[in-house]
């Protein structure tokens, strides 16, 4: 007995031998497919930056970098070279150069295959997927260049779960067999260039949990079956050119919580939900930038769970629903230009989490509900452009404890900026009170605003000079004071302090004003990242000093109708990003610096009514301009003026 157990023993030690040294002889030589299929996939392949591929050496395939086999048959399973790659110790994004070979087909065990975000991996999707990789699982190709269409036979990809094909240049006709992908989950096809309509056979996919097609050339319908979608979670079709009426069947869509249908052409009512207790998971909406008319439905306000809502820029009319407090739980509301009218409702005093409210551009008419005061954490509100004739801004409106971005042009506000807003409890980073009937002089307390971004006062009747403690605001960013009735030199806005290098300021408009003096300092001071200038319509004097040629950001500048005059300076060339350049109605003399020519962008050009003389730099894109750019300088000649004699 002992000899008989002996031997079992033998024998069993020596079956597992032979076991695993199947096994490792399986694994240690690639199937002959695979190891050709993954080869064509090297050699299409001619910049890796990660290295990657450079260890793809040998026929052990199994145990090359990102490739993943199956234990028992040795087959390639899975391809996994993600552009992003990531430890604990470091995140870098590499990159891939070259086509995607239609050989990754030959590996027909493949449940996943990963090359997403390497952004330069061109070609077409091969269009003999579907019938050779009947295995796959998981397809993400998202984040390159790749072109072509879709093809047809990836619906018979009959496992897929996750297809991720966005941010490409793919085109052509959404495939109607997207729709037999039954086990999908995710589809997310958003930033390419899709065109045509969207096939109702999406409507099939009962285990779509997000769909994601924003950013294409869609055109036509919403599919109207959409809310056969039971599962669905995150739909995204903004960013299109859909039309047609929302689609009734919105409202079954149970699981919601993400729908954005924004920037489309859509037209009709908001018609959902149809009912109390539909879409109660909904927490984003975004609906912005359509065609939709009508009121906003009662029934919206049962939809408890919106964190977040944009309805803004439609037709939608009518008044606000009162019910609206019934909202607790959202943070921001964007129903700016509309039609709406009547009140802001006092309900909206019950919206605790409310960060912004943004109603602009409408029909609202006063009284301002002193509810609005007990929104303890709002952060941003933008009543701008109502009819609320408020004549003044609301005390209430400066104790608010989070309010820092202030929204009330177009506001019927009279007399003088109220002392009130210099010591609001949130420090004030954007201020727009532009187009009210605001007089008295710019307070210097404003340049102890020091975290100011924003800061609006055109369109008033303020009489002042620009007080010195504007050059305090080292974070503005944004400085509009044009017409207005303001005198005095303009050079300190140049000097500004500036918290980093380069300065913070990319907006200035002073135009329409009685500003004098030179402009000698722009580029000398502190800020020189500003890429909008207008200082046109003012009596400045002096010339246009040679360092403007170091505002390198530069694309609209604008000193029109004022006194400056002497040479053009040549250096205006090194501001290569310029869009706009507008010095009519001055006194400029000398010849056009043959420079210009290297201002290849731009698209707009005004020297009229100067004193220039010589020839107009011949070339593009000076050559390209109206008659109308150069008329009233007498000794100018050359296309498009008249031929020179010289």
């Amino acid at each position: 007995m002992v000899i008989k157990k002996l031997i079992w023993i033998i024998i069993s030690v020596m079956f597992i031998f032979i076991t695993v040294a199947e096994c490792k002889g399986k694994m240690g030589l690639c199937h002959k497919r695979d190891l050709l299929g993954l080869n064509g996939v090297k050699a299409a392949i001619h910049l890796d930056t990660s290295g990657r591929l450079e260890k793809w050496v040998g026929r052990d395939c199994c145990k090359w970098y990102g490739v993943s086999c199956n234990n028992k048959t040795g087959r390639v399973t899975e391809i996994n070279l993600p552009g992003l790659m990531s430890s604990s110790d470091f995140i870098f994004q590499s990159k891939m150069e070259g086509n995607l070979s239609p050989s990754i087909t030959l590996i027909s065990y493949l449940e996943i295959i990963d090359l997403g975000g390497l952004i330069g991996l061109t070609g077409n999707i091969p269009p003999l997927i579907g019938n050779r990789l009947s295995n796959l699982r998981k397809l993400y190709l998202y984040g390159n260049n790749l072109s072509g269409a879709l093809p047809a036979s990836i619906g018979k990809l009959s496992k897929l779960e996750e297809l991720q094909l966005q941010e490409n240049s793919l085109s052509g006709l959404l495939p109607y067999s997207l729709g037999m992908l039954l086990n999908l989950n995710r589809l997310l096809l958003h930033t390419n260039q899709f065109p045509g309509s969207i096939p109702e056979s999406l409507t099939k996919l009962s285990n779509l949990q997000s769909l994601d097609i924003h950013g294409n050339r869609l055109t036509g319908r919403i599919p109207e079956n959409i809310g056969a979608l039971q599962v669905l979670k995150e739909l995204d079709l903004s960013n299109n050119f859909l039309t047609g009426k929302l689609p009734q069947s919105l409202s079954n869509l149970t699981s919601i919580s993400v729908l954005y249908l924004d920037t489309n052409l859509l037209q009709g009512n908001i018609n959902f939900p149809a009912s109390s207790r539909q879409m109660m998971s909904l927490s984003f909406l975004r609906l912005h930038d359509n065609h939709l008319t009508g009121n906003i439905p009662t029934t919206f306000t049962n939809l408890v769970s919106l964190q977040r809502f944009s309805l803004a820029n439609n037709m939608l009319e009518g008044e606000i629903p009162s019910t609206f407090g019934n909202l607790l739980s959202v943070t921001e509301i964007y129903l700016s230009g509309n039609r709406l009218s009547g009140v802001i409702p006092k309900s909206i005093g019950k919206l605790s989490l409310l960060l912004h409210l943004s109603i602009s551009n409408n029909l609202i008419e006063s009284p301002l509900p002193s509810e609005i005061s007990s929104l303890q954490n709002l952060q941003t509100l933008d009543l701008s452009f109502n009819h609320l004739n408020l004549l003044t801004i609301p005390k209430w409106l400066g104790r608010m404890p989070s309010l820092s971005r202030i929204f009330l042009a177009g506001s019927g506000i009279k007399g003088e900026i109220p002392d009130f807003l210099r010591t609001t409890p949130s420090p004030i980073l954007e201020l727009d009170l532009s187009a009210n009937h605001l007089t008295g002089s710019i307070p210097t307390w404003l340049g102890s605003l020091s975290m100011l971004y924003s800061l609006n006062l055109s369109r008033n009747s303020l009489v002042s000079t620009l007080p010195d403690s504007l050059t305090k605001l080292q974070d503005l960013g944004v400085l509009d004071l044009h017409s207005n009735q303001l005198s005095g030199p303009v050079s300190k806005i140049f000097n500004i302090e500036n918290r980093f290098d380069g300065g913070s300021l990319l907006y200035i408009d002073l135009s329409e004003n009685s500003l004098s003096g030179g402009i000698e300092e722009m580029a000398i001071g502190k800020q020189k990242q500003i890429s909008y200038l207008n200082l046109s319509h003012n009596h400045l004097t002096g010339r246009l000093p040679s360092s403007i040629g170091k505002l390198e950001a530069m694309k609209i500048l604008d000193v029109s109708y004022n006194g400056l005059g002497f040479n053009l300076p040549g250096s205006l060339a090194n501001v290569s990003p310029l869009e706009t350049l507008k010095l009519q109605e001055n006194k400029f003399t000398g010849e056009i610096p043959t420079g210009f020519l290297k201002l290849r962008n731009l698209k707009e050009l005004d020297i009229s009514n100067n004193l220039l003389v010589g020839r107009i730099p011949v070339g593009k894109p000076m050559s390209d301009f109206p008659k109308s750019s150069y008329s009233g300088n007498k000794g100018l000649c050359g296309k498009p003026l008249f031929p020179c004699k010289f």
